[in-house]
């Protein structure tokens, strides 16, 4: 019977197999991520290049099996060169060279009278600082002990290098060392040690790009860097095509996002946070749906993490199983099988974020977990409760109106102003005076909750709500026309507060404050948070920054559902 087995897969010159990367079923990486933190904490300023991107990204370490000379192949070669070089040299004789040459060398200076006393000290404590301050002491680079100095450094940094080698590596060799000699060899296992940390990075994250191939080059094979490096070219042009699949654009060498890509990143975010949903409960909404308000419509959609399981349309979703599965028995579904039924929402609820952008929140990166935040709400929203108003609004000095595509590049505002005590005012009427020459750094609650109670007026919604994200007092406020500086926090600024909180009252605005820690919070802050929530019947929140994104999440999640009770 002759072999019907006639193919296969030849690799025995390749030395690796592209069988194993990637696997079309495996899950492709997450590409989107890397550059959406990247915009959190630098905004606009600091874009990622492809090639940075795909260091940054972490491939299944699986997904290298069979690709190139291995990982344990490279590092059996390095160590075998740092044994070698540890097991011929000694390095005494080059100690006792080393500081010989140097204090011959201090003996042959002569330094000015004035300069004697210090040039002794320096070299006697061997002190390479001492005698870089008293070369700047010759004031003439030119003289001869300025030149002698320039010379002597040379030698103690020499012996200090000579130094740091015999107490970092164990030498058990026989063979001397002179000084040139003894440089050159703790470059070499410096330059190991570090190849040997990368290759234990890439390991762990299938991250080739961490390598640095010109500096592997000398320690390696010629053939085998070459199987290396087009396994790195091999990773490269996978993560840049993922990062085309999930909406990330090449725009003059820097990539940049688009809505596809944001709406990635919200849902992962809103996975994330809800993963941590207890045991039993099906959804994103914890209760039950009856009384929501939303009405069914005839068109389906595929089904996603936290949708209801009220709107699945079972029909469809039994046929398409059964097309997938074609004649199969028995009958297993599955998520990819189930649509539901899409449904429109009458408005219910409106919110405006207030997003604390002054110099404090720069600490920590606490402006990071509010934007994260954000974004989070704002994908929460578009996906559940589409009938609900969402609007932003940006704290600093002044307070702006935020568009959700603007929220990503916000940045703390740069401190201008370092006096313990600030009380300024600036008519803001005159036309010679602009925001941009007023220090932007203060925090305007004041301005911020006038400009939400504003967007607020306009929703037809029966509950409307502020959410304040901010780690302290206010220091900025409005009369009339004058804008007040005041730091240390001053009363007049919290009394202005307070009474823009009551307006929003009036209006039947509630206010939540979400308080994050802060290296200057006070006790001041805490009770004026208190105040705040107690004249407007609102309610504060103290989170960790970390974990400020899931706590405003289901703060608003549970808020709907005591709406609908």
């Amino acid at each position: 019977m002759r072999n019907r087995n006639i193919g296969g897969i030849l690799h025995i010159y390749q030395k690796y197999d592209p069988v194993y990367f990637p696997s079309p079923t495996s899950e492709p990486p997450d590409v989107v991520s890397p550059l959406m933190e990247q915009m959190l904490r630098f905004g606009s300023q600091r874009k990622l290049t492809p090639e940075e991107l795909a260091r940054a990204v972490h491939l299944d370490p699986s997904q290298l099996a069979g690709l190139g000379p291995s990982i344990d192949f490279i590092r059996a070669i390095l160590l075998e060169r740092k044994r070698k070089l540890l097991e011929k040299y000694e390095t005494a004789s080059v100690q006792s060279l080393a500081k010989r040459e140097f204090h011959d060398r201090v003996n042959r200076g002569l330094p000015p009278k004035q300069s004697s006393k210090a040039y002794v000290k320096a070299t006697h404590q061997e002190q390479l600082h001492d005698l870089e301050q008293l070369w700047y002491a010759q004031r003439d680079d030119s003289s001869e002990f300025a030149r002698h100095l320039v010379k002597l450094m040379d030698h103690l940094g020499n012996k200090y290098q000579v130094d740091e080698l015999a107490a970092k590596y164990q030498f058990s060799g026989m063979t001397p060392l002179t000084i040139e000699e003894a440089l050159e060899v703790k470059r070499l296992l410096e330059k190991i040690d570090e190849l040997l940390k990368q290759l234990d990075e890439a390991e762990k994250s299938a991250q080739i790009a961490v390598i640095d191939l010109e500096e592997l080059s000398e320690f390696v094979d010629p053939t085998d860097m070459q199987a290396l490096e087009e396994m790195q070219r091999m990773i490269e042009n996978y993560v840049r095509e993922q990062a085309e699949r999930q909406g990330l654009e090449n725009r003059g060498g820097k990539l940049s996002l688009t809505p596809k890509a944001m709406r990635i990143f919200q849902s992962k975010l809103l996975e994330r946070i809800f993963s941590e949903l207890k045991a039993g409960r099906s959804g994103r909404h914890s209760g039950e749906i009856v009384g929501e308000g939303a009405v069914e419509l005839t068109q389906t959609k595929p089904y996603e993490f936290g949708d209801s399981i009220g709107n699945i349309d079972a029909p469809q979703s039994m046929i398409n199983a059964m097309v997938r599965q074609a004649d199969g028995l028995p009958l297993q579904m599955k998520s990819e099988d189930i649509v539901i039924h899409r449904t429109r929402n009458n408005p219910k609820c409106a919110t405006v974020v207030v997003m604390d952008m002054s110099g404090s929140m720069r600490y920590d990166g606490q402006y990071i977990n509010v934007k994260r935040m954000a974004l989070a709400l704002d994908g929460l929203i578009r996906s559940e409760y589409p009938g609900d108003f969402l609007g932003f609004v940006e704290m600093y000095t002044f307070a702006k109106i935020r568009r959700p595509a603007e929220v990503i590049d916000l940045m703390p505002k740069p401190v201008t102003l370092f006096q313990p005590v600030v009380q300024l005012k600036v008519d803001m009427s005159r036309e010679n005076i602009s925001e941009h020459m007023v220090h932007p750094h203060f925090t305007n609650m004041q301005h911020a909750l006038r400009l939400s109670r504003q967007l607020l007026a306009g929703q037809d919604a029966a509950n409307k709500q502020i959410i304040v994200i901010t780690d302290g007092l206010p220091t900025a406020h409005f009369e009339q026309q004058d804008l007040y500086l005041l730091y240390p926090p001053h009363p007049q600024t919290e009394s202005a507060t307070i009474r823009e909180a009551l307006l929003c009252k009036r209006e039947g605005i509630t206010i939540n404050l979400f308080l994050i820690p802060s290296w200057s919070q006070t006790e001041d802050d805490i009770r004026f948070a208190y105040r705040l929530a107690e004249s407007a019947t609102g309610r504060v929140i103290f989170s960790s920054g970390n974990d400020l994104d899931r706590f405003v999440i289901w703060d608003y999640v549970k808020h709907k559902r005591e709406m609908l009770g």
